[in-house]
């Protein structure tokens, strides 16, 4: 295993980190097996989040009694003062822990930045926390580039979490300026919210840019940490083969796919727009047919609903055009 240093944190973790949404579909039982499995193999990074539902308590009951192999990360969508000084606590006491390595400000719009660094806002809960040594680090996570760019440019930001992969490397240039700053840069959605099938490839291809401090693959299975753990500790140059096959991927994707981050939730029609996209992509691209349209016809409410008030546009992070997509969706269904 790789291990790098997490930009002016001083941290030293292992290049392939464990990212803890997929944790939410097992328990606290498989939580601990996969734990033991990463400090096994070296892996010592591992993310979470206030929003990730069971994720911080099955990793606290987890974690309880090798604490100290892991760096620990999580996060919170807490604006205020107020809000993320009780979602420090609440951190604290389901993670089952009395410090946590880096806390980060989990996906900011730039008014809600504004907010954030506020005489009265979350970073000074966090500053706080800091001081008092229950948390160590202070980072930031986006899903725009222009939150990335700011996010360079404020001195208390140590690290900075962002989606790059095969198929999204909008953010490659400021990747780059993190390390002339001395920025962790954490990768996520490195299989582009599950639309890369090749984990393999798509970690071949993030750990060959040198930049690229840690990468947290979201893991449930043991058979995952195993994968993953082969991608990322090969270091030889990349194969005209697997370029050839990179090709291939974005050929299929393009740029018009939904990551699944539900930002723009709720949909004014009850509309389920990450899974109606889902199943589509699975209808297109993956010769799944009859799977596909048995998942579709389990939808309350179907693509076809949509009111077009483009409420979900507004909040969608990539500026997809969502109620074409939904149209398109309702064509290929048939409702």
């Amino acid at each position: 295993m790789e291990y790098r240093t997490l930009g002016k944190t001083g941290l030293r973790i292992s290049r392939l980190g464990f990212g803890g949404i997929p944790i939410q579909r097992i328990d606290a039982q498989g939580t601990k097996k996969l734990m033991e499995r990463l400090a096994e193999a070296g892996v010592n990074y591992i993310d979470t989040a206030r929003g990730y539902t069971v994720s911080e308590e099955y990793l606290g009951s987890a974690l309880e009694g090798m604490r100290d192999k892991f760096v620990l990360a999580t996060k919170s969508m807490a604006r205020t003062k107020e809000a993320m000084a009780v979602d420090v606590e609440t951190s604290l006491k389901s993670l089952r822990t009395d410090y946590i390595d880096l806390y980060q400000i989990h996906n900011p719009n730039m008014e809600q930045l504004d907010q954030v660094i506020a005489p009265e806002g979350a970073l000074s809960a966090l500053l706080e926390a800091k001081e008092a040594g229950k948390i160590g680090h202070i980072g930031i996570t986006a899903h725009s580039v222009e939150v990335f760019e700011r996010a360079l440019e404020l001195e208390w930001v140590e690290t900075i979490m962002f989606p790059y992969n095969i198929v999204e490397n909008q953010g490659e240039k400021l990747i780059e300026k993190c390390t002339e700053k001395n920025i962790g840069f954490i990768d996520m959605k490195p299989l582009a919210g599950g639309a890369i099938e090749d984990a393999e490839l798509a970690l071949r291809y993030i750990c060959s840019n040198p930049n690229v401090t840690v990468v947290i693959p979201g893991m449930a299975e043991e058979a995952e940490i195993q994968q993953n753990i082969k991608a990322c500790s090969d270091l030889s140059p990349l194969t005209q083969k697997e370029t050839d096959a990179m090709e291939e991927v974005r050929r299929k994707l393009g740029t018009n796919f939904c990551r699944r981050c539900n930002y723009c939730a709720p949909c004014t029609a009850g509309i389920n727009i990450a899974n109606a996209f889902l199943f589509a992509g699975y209808l297109e691209r993956y010769n799944l047919e009859a799977w596909a349209r048995d998942r579709y016809s389990s939808m309350p409410v179907k693509a076809s609903a949509c009111v077009e008030c483009g409420d979900c546009e507004e909040r969608c992070p990539y500026h997809l055009p969502i109620r074409e997509m939904l149209k398109k969706c309702a064509r290929e269904f048939g409702e």
